[in-house]
């Protein structure tokens, strides 16, 4: 069968995120060196890289697909948009977390999918997924491969066929209600798609997540994602408005309601479902008119009590910001050391006026001094009026907290190089270092308590491992009663590293639910977090979600043990 991965639908490299040949580079970033040798010992200057996987001494398992099951796939989507290539099979096998990329990079696949299937619409998707179910196959649907909660893996002792339906074809903006502001969105989407879809006409969804170039509309409402200017858009499950879902047997449509009071909400139990519910094959999202004006802004504070204060203030505020993030004094400074060099008088703004401001604040004298300080990126977005009124507002909460602007150009470079952090994860792991998130959310009472709570899980875990380990976190996603958590975890590794990162993982997101908050925020569950759901949701809750999977998936051909195991056994990773 042809390999359809020529078919206009593009993927990341099978061995790391994002784009052939597109990767993080540390050369021009003289202060990234000392920072990563002082974070966890691991010295640039001598570490020699791995050279790039060669696809060509990966041990691919056979296909267990049936010739009977692939050709009545082929009678579905046409014999060309049916694969069982071997590139194919393992770009669709995992997504992009530290431990997908370590299994990958070390031939550890212990399940792939069977057969890659590309429909063309609903219409087949819906033929397909009749198909999987009648012959007691699994089916797993694949966006853009972008997530890092094992939502997208098989269960490694699956033995039944596995069919990896790929929705890159479905990436159309379909209509675009003007009147309401609501546009109807084909689930395969990538972000810069369909928001070059929507520009075009004068529009903009708002949704942009780290993943953002290489995540999917569908893939976003499936995790219950939310992006980085969700503060005045709102995250997926408020854009979403309606859905198309395609289950056995006929297709779930929710309408894009503004509000109903129709029961318990299926449109809440679509968002963050993870395909286990069907197939999102359309999402109808709330757009809004490509604002006038869009601006970040840098502010300094100097600490982190301040910075959270501050966002607190902000949220109760009659601001109405796009981004409110803060990050700790470790981020900051990881931030300042992925900086290019400056010269002129950017180098001497940056390096003699800008400290000579934070000490005349008073700020070196603080427990800590400058090592404290807090950057923080605020933005402001609508009519000219709107924005100027805005950074009005937030100026003065930010005066009020002995805050500190610092202008537009830092805001300017956060802008640039925002969907680029995931690359550094490849570029550690190339040089023997593990590095990876996790996120949380919590009411503000609570945010103090996480964030220690969070740094002490994880240096006691690298002490326990025998590692000299990093953490740094920033806050975002503010809401009225609380914001989220993301917090970033770097090692160096020893002959088993996904043990040792095991070790940490478990802590940081054992830490989160003895803090008070919940285990994620918006990666969404997958493998990865479902140790953690009884204690988020409660044993009763883990009951209300088996029972409703059992009902809706009785054979559990949906993209089964996702979320959470049936009643009948534990996830075993």
């Amino acid at each position: 069968m042809t390999d359809a991965r020529n078919k206009q639908v593009s993927h990341m490299k099978w061995w790391g995120w994002g784009l052939e040949g597109v990767g993080f580079h540390w050369e021009d970033k003289p202060g990234f060196a000392p920072f990563v040798l002082k974070a966890v010992g691991l010295d640039l200057h001598t570490a020699q890289p791995v050279p790039e996987p060669s696809f060509a001494d990966l041990k691919v398992p056979p296909s267990k697909v049936t010739a009977k099951f692939s050709g009545a796939l082929a009678g579905i989507v046409g014999e060309d948009d049916v694969t069982t290539d071997d590139l194919e099979r393992v770009v669709h096998t995992y997504g992009k977390s530290l431990r997908d990329l370590v299994r990958i990079r070390s031939q550890k696949i212990e399940r792939l999918p069977d057969v890659v299937v590309y429909p063309d619409d609903e219409a087949e998707v819906q033929k397909i997924v009749d198909a999987v179910v009648a012959a007691d196959a699994v089916l797993i649907p694949f966006g853009g491969g972008s997530n890092i909660a094992g939502s997208l893996e098989p269960r490694a002792d699956e033995k039944r066929i596995v069919v990896s339906l790929d929705l890159g074809r479905l990436n159309k903006v379909l209509d675009i209600d003007e009147e309401s502001g609501i546009a109807r969105i084909q689930a395969g989407a990538l972000g810069p798609d369909l928001e070059k879809q929507l520009n075009d006409r004068g529009w903009t969804i708002g949704h942009f997540p780290d993943s953002f170039t290489h995540s999917s509309i569908g893939g976003w409402v499936a995790t219950r994602s939310s992006g980085m200017q969700s503060d005045k858009y709102g995250d997926i499950s408020e854009i979403a408005r309606g859905m198309r879902v395609v289950r056995p047997g006929g297709t779930l449509v929710i309408r894009a309601l503004p509000s109903t009071s129709s029961g318990p909400s299926v449109r809440e139990m679509v968002l963050g479902s993870e395909g286990r519910l069907g197939v999102i094959t359309e999402v109808t999202a709330q757009v809004h008119r490509t604002p006038a004006k869009r601006d970040v802004y840098a502010y300094f504070f100097p600490n982190l009590e301040a910075g959270f204060a501050a966002m607190q203030a902000i949220s109760e505020s009659d601001a109405t910001p796009s981004i409110t993030r803060v990050s700790d004094a470790r981020e900051t400074g990881f931030s300042l050391a992925t900086s290019k060099d400056r010269k002129g008088m950017a180098k001497f703004l940056a390096g003699t006026v800008l400290p000579q401001l934070m000490k005349n604040k008073g700020w070196a004298k603080q427990p800590g001094g400058l090592e404290n300080i807090c950057l923080s990126f605020i933005g402001f977005e609508g009519s000219v009026e709107h924005a100027k009124r805005q950074k009005k507002l937030v100026d003065a909460i930010v005066k009020k907290h002995n805050g500190m602007g610092v202008g537009t150009g830092p805001g300017v470079l956060y802008d640039q190089k925002k969907f680029d952090t995931p690359y550094l994860r490849d570029f550690l792991l190339d040089r023997g270092a593990a590095g990876d998130v996790s996120e949380t959310a919590g009411p503000w009472s609570k945010l103090a308590g996480l964030h220690a709570g969070a740094y002490a899980a994880a240096n006691a875990a690298y002490e326990q491992i025998g590692r000299k380990g990093w953490i740094m976190s920033h806050l975002s996603h503010s809401y009225h009663s609380g914001a989220c958590l993301y917090f970033t975890f770097a090692f160096v590794g020893g002959d088993d590293m996904l043990a040792e990162y095991d070790v940490v993982k478990s802590a940081i997101q054992q830490s989160f639910i003895d803090n008070g908050g919940t285990l994620s925020h918006h990666h969404g569950v997958g493998l990865e977090h479902s140790p953690w759901l009884e204690k988020d949701i409660s044993p009763e809750g883990v009951k209300v979600m088996r029972g409703l999977f059992a009902v809706t998936d009785p054979g559990e051909n949906l993209n089964p043990r996702k979320i959470v195991a049936d009643v009948r056994e534990s996830i075993t990773r």
